[in-house]
């Protein structure tokens, strides 16, 4: 049957009857799985069997929670890892094959950046990097023959900034590569990309799918088939000796998964060999997050349109405010066309003061934590350009248009009447100085 979101996230990826009836998602901590004989293993190894061999590459407990997440996203497969930064990392080298080009952004968070600006570059991968983000003009020219995928980010961190998707996945489509999309801060629950063009998902769920500060790791989720051609993903197409079928023939990841080549790719390839692997313990407590997934980014994103508002009465202590609801946002055309359950829960303003200002600002406040993770139940403030982009030099924060005076936002489940007094008496101690 096809269930509707509220159902999937609770039920969704686990069957009890295949686990010994047990209601609760067990945690499989065990490192190998016993085979039933030789041919049970070559079953197992060739893709003709669900199963499992070694958690490096699968694990029921973790197959959970990828099963969950795909469909979830309304994708066709799902591979988890050990953190967001192995999901983009490992997405990004594998859809590359180790050349070529990958057209970005500039406003992504700030390890991203320096990743894709500085680590990948060193081993043959290039990123070419818009200026201007909404000029669809833009992104149509800066393609060339060797761009192998376009990544953005759904929302952007820190300053939530929104892109239009349909239209990216067009240009990307239109030069036969895919449309890469992270979608940490919106989660299923407020956007789906794959519904909108896009080819290939990526979550930290270390934040707002888990929500609760206790496990971090990655998921990549595949759409339906891209239609990869060999002259530009010859990694795919390439016949392997580990994909090879019951009677030793090598296949290639097209043939012998043609319904999720890349994730299969993805999975054998990468996840196995460089071992970001997802331990089981962090893998239940996520899906225990995901459960209440709709339940807390609703009560979240109305706390956040109540903190925004606030926001907006303190013109003294407050310059400018980044989030696409609001109504003076160059996006809102955006959210109000992707975003109908709300626009996120993490976003930027301006704060009227000097960096001892600011410093202070930080020291004063009672309620928010001080802490470098978004998407939590318990809200949370920082100086982005000084913590999560600490990474990224004056110029690259210019570029990226993250001001100095930025202080980030992220909301989560207190009563949104005690968040604003203590942004409230925390103002009150920073412009003191």
């Amino acid at each position: 049957m096809s269930y509707k979101f509220d159902t999937v996230k609770v039920r969704g990826g686990y069957n009890s009857r295949q686990h010994n009836y047990s209601v609760g998602i067990p945690v499989y901590a065990t490192a190998a799985f016993d085979f039933d004989g030789f041919d049970h293993f070559n079953s197992l190894r060739a893709g003709e069997r669900l199963g499992f061999l070694y958690s490096r590459v699968g694990n029921p407990t973790v197959a959970a929670l990828e099963a969950r997440v795909a469909q979830l996203d309304g994708g066709s497969a799902a591979v988890a890892f050990a953190s967001g930064m192995a999901a983009v990392s490992n997405t990004l080298l594998a859809v590359s094959g180790g050349n070529g080009r990958i057209l970005s952004t500039k406003q992504i968070y700030g390890g991203t950046f320096d990743l894709e600006n500085d680590v990948f570059p060193s081993i043959g991968v290039n990123f070419d990097f818009i200026d201007h983000d909404s000029s669809i003009e833009e992104w149509q020219a800066t393609i060339k023959e060797d761009t192998k995928a376009i990544f953005v980010e759904s929302i952007s961190n820190p300053s939530a900034r929104l892109l239009d998707i349909e239209a990216l996945a067009e240009i990307a489509h239109k030069h036969q590569i895919p449309l890469i999309v992270d979608n940490t801060f919106a989660t299923p629950y407020l956007f789906r990309p794959l519904e909108h063009g896009a080819d290939i998902v990526i979550y930290s769920a270390t934040k707002a799918l888990n929500g609760h500060g206790n496990a971090i790791g990655g998921v990549v989720v595949e759409g339906k088939p891209f239609d990869w051609t060999e002259e530009k993903y010859p990694q795919l197409f390439k016949k392997y000796w580990v994909a090879r079928d019951l009677d030793n023939n090598p296949r290639s990841f097209i043939e012998a998964f043609p319904q999720l080549p890349f994730a299969a790719f993805l999975r054998t390839k990468y996840l196995a060999y460089f071992g970001a692997a997802l331990s089981p313990y962090d893998a239940q407590l996520i899906l225990i997050g995901i459960e209440t997934l709709s339940e807390r980014v609703s009560k979240q994103v109305r706390n956040a349109r109540k903190i925004v508002e606030y926001l907006d009465s303190r013109s003294d202590a407050v310059s400018w405010i980044s989030y696409p609801e609001h109504k003076d946002s160059p996006y809102k055309a955006l959210a109000d066309k992707y975003f109908p359950d709300g626009a996120g829960t993490v976003f930027t303003f301006g704060f009227k003061g000097n960096d001892e200002q600011i410093n202070k600002l930080i020291d004063s406040i009672r309620l928010f934590g001080f802490q470098a993770n978004v998407g939590d139940a318990r809200s949370l403030l920082i100086n982005s350009p000084k913590t999560t982009h600490g990474e990224l030099n004056p110029e690259e924060l210019e570029a990226a248009k993250i001001r100095p005076e930025t202080i980030r936002l992220s909301i989560g489940l207190e009563d949104a009447d005690d968040l604003i007094a203590d942004l409230e008496q925390a103002f009150a101690q920073a412009l003191e100085i």
